[in-house]
C-alpha cells in the first residue's frame, strides 16, 4: 500500500472514486473487504496498553474505527479535498455531532432558516435545551447574516441548496462573516453532493453529508460523514465526542457506500441532465405557479448557483395551484414516480414537505422558508426523462380533473 498511497494524490477524480483509500488484506481481495467485527485482538497485554494510550496506532474497537469504515472515510476525504473524515451512522448523526462536539451552555449559533426539518429541530430545540443560544436568518439575505454575526459566535450552520425550496447561499460571503465573528462554518452539502460544490474552496470549516442520499444512491442504507481540515476541531473536539457517544457507521453500510462512490460521478451527471430536462418541462405546464431549480435562469439565485456549483443539481421543487388538495391529487395520480421522503436515489421520488419532512414547523415558519401547501419536492432519478415527464404530465392532468 505504500506505493499506492504515494500515487493517490496525483489521481484524477474518477480514479479516486473507484480506488481511493483501498487497503487490501493479506488475502489480496479485488473488492474492498467487509470487516464485520466489533473488536480486535492483541498479541500481548502490553500491546493493548500501548494502543489505548495512543502509543501504537491500530484498530481498538469498531465504535472508534474499523478498516472498512476507514476506507470509506479516506475515499470521501480525497473526493472532498479534506484531510480528515469521520463516518457516522446517518446524516443527522453527522449534523448533530459536528455541532454538539464544539458547543456548550452559553455558546451561540447562527443558522440559515431554510433547513431540513430535523436540522431545524436540532438548531431550534435540541441545542437551546442545552443552553446554547441560537438565531435564524434568511440565508439569502447577507444583511441579516452581517447583523447576526456582528457579535461573537461559536458556530454557523447552513445548507445550500436548501431543503426543499433550493435557496442558494453565498458561501464565501458567509464564511468571511463567520470567521470575523470567531465562528466555525458548518455546511450541509448533501443536495449539491461533493461533485457539484466544494464548500472548503469558499471558506467552510466543516462539511457534513447524509451519505444515505446520493453517495449510496440506491436506497439501501443509512450513513453520514463529517469532513474538515481543522485538526484541532477533529482531534480535540469531534473524536472524543463521537468515541464516547457512539454514532459510528456500520462496516457493512460503509462497504455499500464505497460501492456507491464508485459510480457517483456517472450517476450525478445523469441525474443533473435528467433534472434540468424535467425542470424545463415543468416550467411550461399549466397548473404550476412556480418551478425552483438552480439550473434555470428563473431561479432567484441562478447567477450565484452557476458560480458556486458545477451543475444545477438533482432536485426540483414546484408549487401546484390549488394548495394541498391539488398537491395530494397530483401525487396520488403518479404511476411511475414513487411517493417517498428520500432523495438522490436511482428511482425518481417525490414528497410533500409541508406534511412530511417539515410537518413539525408552524405554518408561519414554513411560509418564511418558502414551503407552501402546494409545494412538492421531486428527486429526479435515472429513468429515461421522457418517461418521467409523461408521468408528471398525466398526473397534472388528472389532478386538474
Amino acid at each position: 500500500m505504500g506505493d499506492m498511497n504515494a500515487k493517490e494524490s496525483t489521481w484524477r477524480q474518477a480514479t479516486k472514486l473507484v480506488r481511493g483509500g483501498t487497503a487490501r488484506s493479506p488475502f489480496a481481495e479485488t473488492s474492498e473487504g467487509i470487516f464485520m467485527t466489533s473488536g480486535y485482538v492483541y498479541d500481548t497485554a502490553e500491546q493493548a496498553q500501548r494502543a489505548f494510550k495512543g502509543e501504537e496506532k491500530r484498530f481498538i474497537y469498531s465504535r472508534y474505527a474499523n478498516p472498512t469504515v476507514a476506507m470509506f472515510e479516506r475515499r470521501l476525504a480525497m473526493l472532498e479535498g479534506a484531510e480528515l473524515c469521520f463516518g457516522t451512522a446517518s446524516g443527522m448523526a453527522a449534523v448533530f455531532s459536528s455541532l454538539a462536539c464544539q458547543l456548550k451552555a452559553g455558546d451561540r449559533v447562527v443558522a440559515s432558516r431554510a433547513l431540513f426539518g430535523a436540522c431545524h429541530y436540532i438548531v431550534t430545540e435540541v441545542l437551546p435545551a442545552f443552553g446554547v443560544e441560537t438565531e435564524l436568518v434568511d440565508g439569502t439575505d447577507l444583511d441579516q447574516w452581517q447583523k447576526a454575526l456582528g457579535q461573537k459566535t461559536d458556530a454557523v450552520f447552513l445548507e445550500t441548496p436548501s431543503n426543499p425550496a433550493l435557496e442558494i447561499i453565498d458561501l464565501a460571503a458567509v464564511a468571511k462573516l463567520a470567521h470575523a465573528a470567531s465562528a466555525r462554518l458548518v455546511v450541509d452539502n448533501v443536495f449539491a453532493t461533493p461533485l457539484l460544490q466544494k464548500p472548503f474552496e469558499y471558506g467552510a470549516d466543516i462539511v457534513v453529508y447524509s451519505a444515505t442520499k446520493h453517495i449510496d444512491g440506491q436506497g439501501r442504507c443509512l450513513g453520514g460523514a463529517i469532513l474538515t481540515n481543522d485538526a484541532e476541531f477533529f482531534n480535540d473536539r469531534l473524536i472524543p465526542f463521537v468515541r464516547n457517544t457512539g454514532p459510528a457507521l456500520s462496516p457493512f453500510n460503509a462497504w455499500l457506500l464505497l460501492k456507491g462512490l464508485e459510480t457517483l460521478e456517472l450517476r450525478v451527471r445523469r441525474h443533473c441532465t435528467n433534472t434540468h430536462a424535467v425542470a424545463e418541462f415543468l416550467s411550461r405546464r399549466d397548473g404550476i405557479s412556480r418551478v425552483l431549480y438552480p439550473g434555470l435562469e428563473s431561479h432567484p439565485q441562478h447567477d450565484l448557483a452557476i458560480k458556486q456549483m458545477a451543475d444545477g443539481g438533482t432536485i426540483v421543487a414546484f408549487d401546484l395551484e390549488g394548495g394541498k388538495e391539488a398537491a395530494f391529487g397530483f401525487l396520488n395520480a403518479l404511476k411511475l414516480i414513487d411517493i417517498s421522503n428520500n432523495l438522490g436515489d436511482a428511482k425518481s421520488l417525490i414528497t410533500h414537505p409541508a406534511t412530511t419532512t417539515h410537518h413539525r414547523l408552524q405554518p408561519e415558519e414554513r411560509a418564511r422558508m418558502g414551503i407552501g401547501d402546494g409545494l412538492v419536492r421531486l428527486s429526479v432519478g435515472l429513468e429515461d426523462p421522457e418517461d418521467v415527464k409523461e408521468d408528471l404530465d398525466q398526473a397534472l392532468k388528472a389532478a386538474r380533473g
